[in-house]
């Protein structure tokens, strides 16, 4: 039996990653000794799971992060530079991921090191501790990438990636550490040495496949039979009535046009949409404008149980979450994608090289392109059958299991 710890930011999505919880669970399952780590905010859910939890005191991830400018007051070239620090103030900000190493340093020396120590793609500190705590490091749900010329960068990249390369020589210095779980190029990266399992076929990289390292294992994933009843408003939907999920996932759901646009795209399409706004605050007064910009019979929820409904469902309308995307992958779902932030974009472009489904921006949506792309999706069988293909061939690569093997044998190899 080995010890495994995995270790995340304190959001639910980031337990997902097409597949990070899973394979915790796969893990547990196999007789290990399985840990979870993060903020107190999962601790329910982590119960729900399964999973033994501990709290730390920091995650080394801003989150909430300050609240932005007003960028349509600045000039744009500032406005992306904003946005660029933002991103990486969120994942590296010294003095926060200095104290989340020590705290998981700390619980070492409590608890004993793990054998394995399994991260959240963008958490510094847990690749800090790794190293600190000289223990396997392994991540999960991104691709290892060799580093970009700096050439290649645009200015504004260039200029954060100098930031980043100082604030990441001043944690090594701190700690006594020489970065054996960073990459080295201009704009530093968490990279493990051993294993990057990635919940996707190699297929979905091939337009970064010069780029990918030798120690990635592309997994797969599939969809997941639900075990309890469904919930009582889709029990009530005929069941032969296509439906169509339009959601910002878990975090930046803020952008209520959006979910107005998509469900008047679905639903002109011919299908019921299903918007989900998740938990985060919204003004009365929004909510009901919203309420009133929906195509009548709507169903406007926080959550939608995906094991549930995507099996209904024949067009997801989304930001291009790792996770939100994974599921319509592993369901064969039609996509259009409107990425929002971060790495989104980048999977709004795999959606698109895959024939899976579109990737519109911003200013598509304002044009209309919404109801153009659903109609288009509905009315082609050929991203359909591409919609299927993917799922096949997701699923035959074994997914969880195979990730959870992959970290057993890493735990006990010769290093």
């Amino acid at each position: 039996m080995a010890r495994f710890w995995f270790v995340s930011a304190p959001l639910y999505s980031h337990t997902d990653w097409g597949g990070f919880l899973k394979t915790a669970q796969a893990l547990k399952s196999a007789g290990h000794d399985v840990l979870w780590i993060s903020g107190e905010s999962l601790a329910g859910a982590m119960r729900k799971a399964g999973i033994p939890f501990r709290a730390i005191r920091e995650t080394g991830w801003l989150w909430p992060p300050p609240p932005p400018p007003d960028l349509t007051t600045i000039p744009p070239q500032e406005a992306v530079m904003i946005r660029y620090r933002r991103a990486l103030d969120t994942w590296m900000s010294e003095d926060i991921v200095a104290e989340a190493t020590r705290a998981l340093i700390e619980l070492a020396d409590e608890l004993t090191p793990p054998d394995v120590l399994v991260a959240d793609p963008f958490l510094s500190a847990a690749a800090l501790a790794a190293e600190a705590m000289r223990t396997r490091f392994a991540v999960a749900g991104w691709p290892a990438q060799g580093d970009l010329s700096a050439d290649a960068l645009f200015p504004v990249q260039r200029d954060l990636g100098s930031d980043s390369v100082a604030r990441l020589r001043r944690l090594l210095e701190t700690f006594g550490l020489n970065g054996d779980n960073f990459s080295r190029g201009s704009t530093p990266s968490i990279i493990s040495p051993h294993l990057h399992l990635c919940y996707f076929v190699g297929r979905w990289y091939s337009a970064e496949m010069d780029f990918l390292l030798p120690q990635n294992l592309f997994v797969g994933g599939h969809a997941q039979t639900p075990t309890d009843a469904p919930p009582e408003w889709l029990a009530a939907i005929p069941e032969d009535e296509p439906l169509a999920v339009i959601t910002l996932g878990t975090t930046f759901t803020g952008d209520l046009g959006f979910f107005s646009w998509g469900a008047q795209a679905a639903s002109r399409a011919g299908l019921l949409p299903v918007v989900a706004v998740g938990y985060n605050p919204i003004a009365p007064e929004k909510k009901q404008e919203l309420i009133r910009a929906l195509p009548q019979g709507t169903r406007l929820l926080n959550f939608v149980p995906f094991d549930h409904v995507l099996p209904r469902t024949r067009l997801m309308i989304h930001h291009g979450g790792m996770g939100t995307t994974h599921y319509a992958v592993v369901h064969g779902i039609p996509q259009i994608v409107v990425p929002h932030a971060a790495d989104q974009r980048v999977q709004a472009r795999r959606v698109a090289q895959a024939k899976v489904g579109l990737n519109l921006s911003a200013h598509d949506v304002r044009q209309g392109k919404l109801w153009e792309g659903a109609q288009a999706l509905m009315n082609y069988d050929n991203v359909r059958q591409a919609a299927r293909t993917l799922a096949e061939e997701m699923a035959g690569a074994g997914g969880a299991v195979r990730a959870a093997r992959a970290l057993a044998d890493l735990a006990t190899r010769a290093i």
